[in-house]
């Protein structure tokens, strides 16, 4: 698998096209929530709360075909008070499972029915089925401080370690393994986010303040405004 690298470091934010063609970012920050900007740079909190619920340390967000958007508010370290939140598009949001440890990168099923999330202080991810709320380990024992999710067309899902420096692969049947590793911590190096494009896998490394990308050898999920 040959990597090569470049670009700047990736800040928490998800990036979505709106039903009129335009392109906003919502960006996810401790000191203000839930962020929306314009691409004339123009931005406004979105929310601080969901419900009663406040935002403590928003972390990652995926969107749905119908314009959903999850989100993991992390919590603290250790503190097992993160949740996943649910916001619709007028703002109004929602707890809808939790609490978890410290919740992270998320994946949505092709069927928008199970959301992943990754829980790093115990290095595990949970299943949670979207219908009911209910949450359950669907891998645990998964390198040191998984960070990010990505699925690919076939189901497998990937799993971006920033504390091992590797990316780990999990079939639908639930079989692990290592997809890629850097012992130098070289071009994997603290990654954290994970995504696919036109046949790579691309990977966000803190620890360099890089992006890497490798032929991943298949395809990833559409995202919601690919569908």
């Amino acid at each position: 698998m040959g990597w090569r690298g470049g670009g700047a470091g990736l800040s928490h934010c998800a990036g979505w096209r709106c039903g009129d063609g335009r392109r906003d970012w919502w960006i996810l920050r401790p000191q203000h929530g839930v962020v929306r900007v314009k691409r004339s740079g123009e931005w406004s909190v979105f929310a601080t709360h969901a419900g009663t619920h406040k935002i403590e340390c928003p972390n990652y967000g995926v969107f749905t075909r119908r314009g959903d958007f999850y989100v993991t508010d992390s919590g603290g370290w250790k503190q097992r008070n993160g949740y996943v939140l649910k916001f619709r598009a007028g703002g109004e949001g929602e707890i809808i499972a939790g609490p978890f440890g410290y919740a992270n990168g998320l994946a949505l099923s092709a069927d928008e029915r199970r959301l992943f999330m990754v829980e790093s202080d115990t290095d595990r991810v949970y299943q949670i089925d979207l219908g009911t709320g209910r949450a359950a380990v669907y891998a645990e024992g998964i390198g040191r401080f998984p960070d990010g999710l990505a699925l690919d067309q076939a189901g497998n899902l990937y799993v971006s370690c920033y504390a091992s420096d590797d990316i780990h692969r999990i079939s639908p049947g639930g079989a692990k393994t290592l997809f890629a590793h850097d012992r130098w911590a070289i071009l994997l190096s603290r990654p954290t986010n994970i995504a696919f494009r036109d046949g790579y896998i691309y990977v966000a490394n803190l620890g360099r303040r890089s992006i890497t990308r490798a032929i991943s050898g298949c395809a990833g999920k559409p995202l919601a405004n690919e569908s």
